[in-house]
């Protein structure tokens, strides 16, 4: 049974991806669009991590400094104790001035491999952002290249195909029969209306001359 459920779950599948395989063949336009948005994504997060590696290379600055000048401290006093005599405190600023050189030269390779990082990290960012105008260039190119090619579709389609113009004549002539009908119902009734007041006309100058006549009489 849990085979069966595994090989209907793999149909499925297949057929949900031969599905998009199929739509992105129809719009690759779209297809184009979503892997631009992909590479946006991936441009945003290394722009993070360059700005990530430059706080770090400051962090790693202001310790190297700090250490260089306690370790310059910790000599002069190591130095200024023994001219005073004072043993133990020589020894004590001899250790801390051992202590922050051996961490001054800690950071400064650390600072040294964070800069080289930086400047790679940087100079890969400003390629991903060179290759990402390039990419949205390139869409433009082809979203005209596919305006044209539909504006031709269609251009095709009313000068070339036979259905294509007997469809469209079909419509023209059917409007053609329809104001046709309009016309001849206008001028109906037209010619009607017309036709009364000539009667009307008629019967007002009969009934003048009838009026004229009996009173001459």
């Amino acid at each position: 049974m849990t085979n069966l459920f595994t090989r209907i779950k793999d149909i499925i599948v297949a057929d949900i991806n031969e599905t998009l395989h199929q739509k992105e063949k129809q719009n690759p336009i779209a297809k184009l669009n979503q892997y631009l948005h992909q590479c946006e994504q991936e441009a945003a997060k290394v722009g993070k991590l360059v700005e990530r590696q430059s706080q770090l290379k400051d962090e790693f600055t202001r310790e190297h400094n700090l250490a260089r000048e306690l370790a310059e401290k910790r000599k002069y006093q190591a130095e200024l104790a023994l001219k005073a005599g004072e043993e133990e405190l020589c020894q004590f600023a001899t250790a801390e001035h051992q202590h922050y050189s051996e961490r001054m030269q800690r950071l400064e390779a650390s600072l040294e491999q964070a800069t080289e990082q930086l400047i790679e990290l940087e100079i890969k960012y400003e390629e991903m952002k060179q290759k990402l105008k390039d990419m949205h260039l390139r869409r433009m190119e082809l979203m005209g290249r596919e305006n044209i090619t539909r504006a031709n579709i269609g251009m095709n389609q009313v000068l070339e195909s036979d259905s294509y113009h007997q469809k469209s004549f079909s419509k023209f002539k059917d409007i053609e029969h329809y104001l046709d009908r309009l016309e001849q119902k206008v001028s109906k009734s037209f010619s009607n209306s017309s036709f009364d007041a000539q009667l009307t006309q008629l019967e007002k100058e009969m009934s003048r001359d009838n009026s004229l006549t009996l009173t001459k009489e």
